[in-house]
């Protein structure tokens, strides 16, 4: 792929920077992220607002880190399958009511009976989200991203080209030795998705307390050239 000449830039988001942090990851990734050939944006907690994600695309993100705790969306009754996003803006029913009606937005806690937060459900993303992604490659990090594919085909459907994530929960420690290992995989030995992916299982496994499995969607993500710097844009 020929070189536009514009350095492809990437982000961190790192939600969990207020209850988990973990500043060797960030270090270590941000690194590996230069080495290839990328800007890189950091966004701690604090920052990770409704609005945030409102407007992440607009930023041309080529690779989109999310450190992020994310959980099934709904409770009880309309319980799913697929994957909210969790904010660290404390919940108010008084706000953004046309998205809670619709259930763009959810309510997410880390506890039974804790805190509530918003959420960012799959439909924000298609339907609340600003502009559109470039074809960006997202790693979620945190749970359940991939349990089914709605959250996916959501990112897809707003501009992305590449979704990974996990079969299901996963603890801080594992996703964060995971990713590492599949930026080497991505950003260093020019693996593309599906070899990256594999390898990234191969050498680490599954979620040792839970069982879950790095996964990567659509099937066909086979996209090399995360680690070639500025031809990748």
């Amino acid at each position: 792929m020929a070189s536009s000449g514009v350095e492809p830039r990437a982000a961190i988001v790192d939600q969990l920077s207020l209850m988990q942090p973990n500043s060797a990851f960030v270090e270590t990734a941000s690194e590996l992220l230069e080495q290839a050939g990328y800007a890189v944006d950091y966004y701690p907690g604090e920052n990770v607002t409704v609005n945030f994600y409102r407007n992440l695309p607009a930023h041309g993100y080529a690779l989109l880190i999310l450190r992020n705790h994310s959980s099934l969306t709904g409770t009880d009754a309309w319980a799913t399958d697929d994957a909210s996003l969790y904010t660290t803006e404390p919940y108010d029913e008084t706000k953004y009511l046309d998205e809670q009606m619709d259930r763009r937005l959810s309510i997410v806690s880390y506890n039974e009976g804790g805190p509530e937060y918003f959420g960012i459900a799959p439909d924000f993303v298609r339907s609340s989200m600003s502009g559109r992604f470039d074809e960006t490659t997202v790693i979620l990090m945190g749970c359940d991203g991939l349990r089914s594919d709605v959250a996916a085909k959501a990112f897809l459907q707003k501009g992305a080209q590449a979704f990974i994530s996990w079969s299901g929960p996963v603890s801080a420690a594992h996703t964060d030795a995971a990713t590492e290992r599949l930026l080497q995989r991505l950003l260093i030995d020019g693996l593309d998705i599906q070899e990256a992916v594999t390898q990234t299982m191969g050498e680490l496994g599954p979620d040792p307390d839970y069982g879950s499995s790095l996964l990567f969607y659509p099937p066909e993500s086979v996209t090399s050239g995360l680690g070639q710097g500025y031809a990748t844009r």
